[in-house]
């Protein structure tokens, strides 16, 4: 039997295989973030993964970024979610809800003209699609000690929404040049207090969301995400390998249910440029394999053989896959049965309603 379709336990919670559902943002909740049926029947589809991670979702008004994406701040949220957390449990399957503050990769139409915040104000640089249609990204508002404690709060508290919604836990948005990961990164923080200046100070927001997102709901539903090498969103870190090894490091004190790492990726016909010659394609997690203690889960543009080679040679204990759970619903199936994977549709991704969503065929069709 492949590894993949092996059971794990990561916290106090039993996965049935090592498959896992990416975090994917597909912009089908209403405009207030509230989910729909439409999502409750797109997550259903894939329960049969080890464990499906949810869209990147928003902690609070000031985290949201882009259309369409889902929120856990309100009790209409929180009603949301349920029908989707019952659905993926009703077919014995687990969800974690990702927690996400945007930061400055936002745009002040989405906070009433009120300006993007940051740990500096440095403007990314980029374009967002707003609901008045696609506009620069805009300098962001450093923010000051009391929005730091405030934002910290707003992640425990979207925890504790999350597992009143019905999630088994949560995994921190840290990568992708969001908020966390431009506290983390020297070329987004430049400030001159406890949150900036040595690797120690700009790793202390993100710890600090760990510490309260335990605090909240336990240590063992309590996950996060980094990309120790991306240039997403304008990122760059002077010293990543440094950088990110200190922080890594501090995450072993708090025995989480996983580490979730991206390797750097390229989409079809683009290059990737890695920050650092020792965090290039497929060798960020063999690194932090050796520095992280516990479960480690690794993702970006996996196809099943490699993801297969990645457990047998213990260089991650889980995959995570994006694309190919977009097209195939019943990827564990077609993995057991060595079946045809169909083939996705990039122009359906962000467009909103069914097509593209739940309409790809399943094995049995």
């Amino acid at each position: 039997m492949k590894k993949l379709l092996t059971p794990i336990k990561i916290g106090n919670i039993e996965l049935r295989n090592r498959v896992i559902m990416a975090p994917l943002t597909r912009n089908r909740s209403n405009r207030e973030g509230v989910p729909n049926d439409l999502m409750r029947e797109y997550y259903e589809q894939r329960s049969s993964v080890g464990l499906i991670i949810s869209e990147a979702t928003n902690i609070s008004p000031m985290g949201v970024g882009y259309i369409n994406t889902p929120g856990i701040w309100t009790n209409q949220q929180i009603e949301g979610w349920k029908p989707i957390t019952d659905a993926v449990h009703s077919k014995g399957g687990k969800i974690f809800l990702q927690l996400w503050h945007t930061g400055r990769s936002s745009h002040p139409d989405f906070h009433n003209g009120k300006p993007t915040v940051s740990a500096s104000a440095i403007n990314s640089g980029g374009r967002v699609m707003t609901y008045d249609g696609i506009k620069d990204k805009e300098t962001p508002k450093e923010l000051d000690i009391k929005e730091i404690k405030d934002t910290i709060e707003d992640y425990a508290k979207a925890a504790k929404n999350a597992i009143e919604a019905g999630f088994d836990g949560v995994e921190i948005h840290g990568a992708n040049g969001y908020l966390i990961d431009q506290f983390i990164c020297s070329g987004s923080n430049q400030r001159i207090d406890e949150y900036g200046g040595s690797i120690e100070n700009r790793s202390r927001f993100g710890l600090e969301v760990v510490e309260a997102v335990c605090a909240a709901i336990g240590n063992d539903r309590t996950a996060i995400r980094l990309s120790p090498s991306g240039t997403f969103n304008g990122m760059i870190d002077e010293t990543p390998v440094e950088t990110f090894s200190h922080f890594v490091k501090e995450l072993n004190n708090f025995n989480l249910a996983y580490l979730h790492i991206m390797e750097p990726y390229a989409p079809p016909g683009k290059t990737y440029i890695p920050q650092d010659l020792y965090l290039q394609d497929r060798e960020v997690t063999k690194y932090f394999r050796k520095i992280y203690n516990g479960a480690l889960l690794t993702n970006s543009g996996f196809s099943v053989e490699e993801a297969e080679e990645y457990l047998q040679h213990n260089i991650s204990d889980m995959v995570a896959f994006g694309k190919l759970l977009i097209a195939n619903p019943d990827l564990v199936k077609r993995i057991e049965k060595n079946a045809e994977l169909n083939t996705w549709d990039v122009k359906t991704f962000y467009k909103g309603g069914a097509n593209g969503y739940i309409d790809y065929p399943f094995l049995d069709d």
